[in-house]
Parts: structure tokens; sequence; C-alpha cells
């Protein structure tokens, strides 16, 4: 049986991807233990029932070892906030989680490298510790992913974290990447560590709510789902939003929460806005239901060279609900959109732009939409099913385990 220790700074019950990864793993058949910290996204708060500074271990219903280490919650997401929830986790994890796991053996220590992507030296100090490899599966791009949210700004900062990053690469045995263009990016970064795309699983498809109840009023609504950040280019959606003011029956849904929320309930009382809709975070059950409601679904980013390189998770929800996607996002999501045949596309940060989009949806007829859609879920079909995908997870850290890295996660597999 395969033993994995994954370390995610994000992780149950917060509601990130892996979450699902690691109980597919479990069905998988693999031994699974999760060094992560106290849950506190994105409200910025520790969660009720758990502890800043407590630490300790505790099992998962789904047949998986949680170990938890103690974390400066991230507060309202400010700069010098974040450098304390990312430092704790980073010392939390070296000195208390490498003595958390002291007796256990591992046969590959897996990272899930979303923010902050320097998490991945835990990774690295236990793997010497355990003499067993290290794959890192990068989710976001450091420094960059800091200075297009506008976290750091200091150029000798973000030069300094560069260096750093770079030198966890190259310090590792294996680079995953969640998008072929970072793929591309990352290997003269990790060189001479061997880089491989593999991309994020979508959901398993979710039980709907009972026939008759609607979280949707009629009307032509478009639903936008997930973290309420500065990447997600939100005044962007202001500012066309309130081009559209026109079009009566329409209405934007941005449910979730974030860093923007406040910014948000804000502009939309000051413009006047009654097209916009903030329902707040929703249940998977129920966000499953609204996906099949919506007609169309919006995705949009900052337009950051960077973080066009990267895949939202939340396209492949998209792609899998069957629903039309507007993307306003330049890159690597614009390009799975187009080549999907699954939605229209604009570029990233044009109000404008996204407005006339938005337009030319609403004018598609019925048939023409659920073309779009259907396109989606053949694509996702295709690309992102999940079963397919753990079992490609599991066959590839299988022969990093065995010493053959150069051989793992190639796309033949």
């Amino acid at each position: 049986m395969l033993r994995i220790l994954m370390i995610s700074q994000s992780f149950w019950p917060e509601d990130f991807r892996i979450n699902q990864i690691a109980a597919d793993l479990i069905r998988a058949g693999v031994q699974l233990t999760v060094l992560t910290g106290q849950p506190n996204y994105p409200e910025g708060k520790i969660f009720p029932g758990y502890r800043p500074l407590s630490a300790g271990c505790e099992d998962h219903e789904a047949g998986y070892k949680i170990v938890r280490v103690p974390l400066v919650p991230r507060g309202r997401g400010g700069g010098l906030r974040l450098i304390l929830n990312y430092a704790s986790f980073l010392i939390g994890g070296i000195v208390i989680g490498g003595w958390l796991v002291r007796g256990a053996k591992f046969d590959v220590v897996f990272v899930y490298g979303n923010s902050p992507v320097t998490q991945g030296f835990i990774a690295i100090w236990i793997g010497w510790l355990k003499r067993a490899p290290v794959v890192q599966w990068i989710q976001d791009l450091w420094p960059d992913a800091l200075s297009a949210t506008g976290h750091v700004r200091s150029p000798i900062i973000l030069g300094t974290v560069g260096c750093i990053v770079r030198f966890m690469y190259r310090q590792s045995d294996l680079v995953l990447a969640q998008s072929r263009s970072i793929a591309a990016y990352l290997i003269k970064q990790a060189a001479p560590v061997p880089v491989r795309y593999f991309p994020n699983p979508g959901e398993h498809q979710r039980p709907l709510l009972g026939a008759g109840r609607r979280l949707l009023p009629v009307g032509f609504n478009i639903v936008f789902a997930g973290n309420l950040g500065r990447a997600q280019a939100l005044d962007t959606v202001i500012a066309a939003a309130a081009r559209l003011t026109d079009l009566h029956d329409v209405r934007i849904h941005l449910f979730g929460s974030g860093s923007m929320t406040a910014w948000l309930k804000q502009e939309i009382s000051r413009l006047g806005l009654a097209n916009v809709m903030l329902p707040g975070r929703v249940t998977p059950a129920e966000i499953a239901s609204i996906y099949k409601e919506a007609d169309a679904l919006l995705l949009t980013l900052v337009g950051d060279p960077m973080v066009a390189l990267t895949v939202p998770s939340k396209l492949q929800s998209y792609l899998a609900a069957g629903r039309p996607i507007i993307a306003a996002a330049d890159g690597e999501a614009a390009k799975i959109v187009g080549s999907s045949g699954s939605g229209l596309c604009c570029s990233a940060g044009d109000p404008q732009q996204l407005a006339s989009t938005i337009r030319h949806m609403y004018a598609l007829t019925q048939q023409e939409r659920e073309q779009l859609g259907a396109s989606g879920r053949q694509y996702f079909e295709a690309h992102y099913q999940a079963d397919v995908l753990t079992q490609k997870l599991v066959d590839g850290l299988t022969k990093v385990a065995a010493g053959d890295r150069m051989h793992a996660f190639r796309s033949g597999d």
C-alpha cells in the first residue's frame, strides 16, 4: 500500500478541491496522512472547535489522518497578517509537524502547492528526515501571485521570494503543474528537476435539491461562485454590470465570500445596482442546483501575464455543470473555453468587453446556449474525470516512490 504524506495549508473543513482529492486517494487504496494548519479561510477567523496555537492529530471519517500545527489566522488578508499566516504554517510544519509524524513511514511526500507555495519547504525537510521523495503540485506561481493580487509590491521582496521558490523546486524530486502553461514556465525554473503537467480533477457529480425548490429568480441569471478576492477582477464585473442596467431581467449573482466582499457591497450600494446580487456562501448541494438553474456561468480573472497561465479549479466545475460559460480571462483558461466550445470569451479586466460578451450570450437562443453547455460537459468528461485522474496520480506517485521520477506522469500514462 502506497503511504503518502500530503502537505496543504488549505484543507478540510475549509472548502478546497484538495479535500475531494484526499478522499479519492483513500478510495484508490492508499494510506494517507495530511499535514495542515488550523482552518481559517476565507473569513480569516479560526473555525469553531479549533484554536490557533493548538497542535495534534485527528482521524477523518473518510479514512485518513490529519496532523494540525499552530497557525496565525489570516484576518482580513492584509500584507502583514498574510506573512504571519504563511510563516506560522511553514515554521509550525517544519518544527511541530516533523515531530508529530516522527514515528510514521512514508513512501512519498506530496505537496498541494497553492498559496503559500513556500509550504513546499516543509515537504523538503520531512522528506529528508524520512528519506522519501518529494513531489510538488504547483497551483499558484510565486512570487507572481503575490504581485498580481497586490499583496506585495516591493521588487526586492518579490525578487528574494523568487530565488527562494526556485531553490525549493530544485530541492524536490518532481514538480507537477496544474496547467500546461505553468508546466512550460516551470521547466527552466526547476531545472534539472523534471516538470510534468497534471490538471486538477473536476468535482464528483453532486445530488441536486428536490424538484420545485428554485434558488434563482425568474429571468436571465449569470452565476459566479467561489472566492471573492482580488485575483477575480470583481471591479470589472461591477463596471460591466453598470453598463447592463437596460437589460432588466439580467442578474449577476456572486456566490461566495472573500477579501472583496465589503468593497462589493459598498460599490453595489453606491452605484445603485439592482442587477448584482451577493447571496453569500451556500452548501455544495445548493451550488450544484444553482449551476443547473443558471443561464450562464461567469469566470473572471485579473489581466496579469502570470495569472493567465493558471486554470481556476472552478472552470472544471463549470464545464461539469453543462452550462454555457462567460470567461473574462486571458491565457490558459480562455484557451480551454474556446477550444472546448463551451462559451464566450473576452479580455481580462475590460468591463466594456465583458458587458458586450454578456449581451452576446443573452442574445443567443436557448438551443445555442444548451449546445455550448453540452460541449463543455463533453470536454470535462474527456479531460477532468476525477476517478481517472486519481488513478493517474496514484500510478505516478508509485513510480516516484520506486525511484522512477523521469517516467512518472508522462502524457501517455
